[in-house]
């Protein structure tokens, strides 16, 4: 399927494509036993997942297909955009499921095989809902420059990397190089605070020289200025066409040129920001992939980020699509 067929602009996402499995968390005593950043996303082998597992899993737990960028892809498609999803599985029962999942969504995968088993995510919700990941990548791992294809990138508009896979430099430059020569817009999420940190001067010459959309929650961005959210906005902002800053319960920061948006939230119930950013990215692409305005954008996207902190875990439930395409109408109305 050419996905192009479609008047929609077409958003190919690039990340590890995971299993998470989401355990809520009496206190924070768990994080502190394994070491673990409380609100990071920490790289684990699979001895140490395998004992947070038998510490945290109860019936409560909630599996589901993740990672990042994947989240985001199936929340796009979810909203009627059009998305693709390029990552690497095993050869296993979780790999099927992540496979049968997209397929199910109408997402045009393009996924490799691995003989390790398919990667998994840890998600720990912290009773104040903040989210700690403990991440066991597998056979995600293992994508390579060699798993992109030149012409996979002719079939899409926009490619949006995960930036978890940013520890992967030659990855990534091969992937954002064959994307602007194919002429897509890139986009690039920052991740985790410590990802930043981890390949700051990697990352700062990437986005200047290759990259189109940045997004970034305010500890990201402090990260990789120093600055507070609107200073970090700014500059950010200088190095690409459009820079967004998620601001929590503030709302976000959304700046292009010398225009800048501030969009609020809607009120939520939260009970796990678990792909909160995620879904917000799917919004965001939604509405720019319709054409709409950058506030509107930026509308939708705080509409369908503060839909997902109410649930556990980053998918949400089918009914409440119909409701979000409803509530998305009126903000769109009253854009006009």
């Amino acid at each position: 399927m050419n996905v192009k067929n479609n008047n929609i602009p077409a958003v190919l996402g690039v990340g590890n494509a995971l299993v998470d499995v989401i355990s809520l968390l009496k206190n924070d005593k768990v994080l502190e036993q394994f070491g673990l950043p409380k609100g990071s996303m920490t790289l684990v082998d699979a001895e140490l997942s395998k004992k947070i597992y038998d510490t945290v899993f109860s019936e409560e737990s909630e599996l589901s297909t993740g990672g990042s960028v994947a989240n985001t892809m199936r929340s796009l498609a979810s909203l009627g955009g059009n998305s693709g999803y390029l990552g690497k599985i095993g050869k296993d029962e979780l790999g099927n499921v992540f496979k049968e999942a997209f397929k199910k969504r109408g997402i045009n995968t393009h996924l490799e095989y691995s003989e390790s088993e398919t990667g998994r995510v840890m998600g720990l919700v912290s009773p104040d809902s903040e989210r700690t990941m403990a991440t066991y990548l597998g056979a995600a791992a293992e994508l390579t420059p060699g798993d992109f294809n030149p012409d996979l990138f002719n079939e899409y508009d926009y490619v949006y990397i995960e930036g978890y896979l940013v520890f992967n430099h030659e990855l990534i430059k091969t992937g954002v190089e064959m994307a602007k020569s194919a002429g897509l817009k890139v986009a690039i999420d920052l991740a985790s605070f410590n990802v930043v940190e981890a390949n700051l001067d990697f990352l700062r010459d990437l986005i200047k020289k290759s990259v189109d959309i940045v997004f970034a929650n305010e500890e990201e961005a402090k990260s990789f200025t120093g600055k507070e959210p609107e200073e970090a906005l700014d500059e950010i902002a200088e190095l690409c066409e459009l820079a967004i800053v998620k601001i929590g319960k503030e709302g976000s920061l959304i700046k292009k040129g010398d225009k800048v948006f501030k969009v609020g939230t809607i009120k939520a119930n939260a009970i796990d920001t678990t792909g909160a950013g995620d879904n917000y990215a799917a919004g965001f692409f939604y509405g720019l992939t319709k054409n709409y305005d950058l506030a509107t954008c930026g509308k939708i996207a705080a509409l369908v980020s503060g839909k997902v902190v109410e649930v556990m875990g980053a998918n949400l439930p089918e009914k409440q699509w119909t409701e979000i395409h409803s509530e998305i109408q009126k903000i769109i109305q009253n854009s006009q």
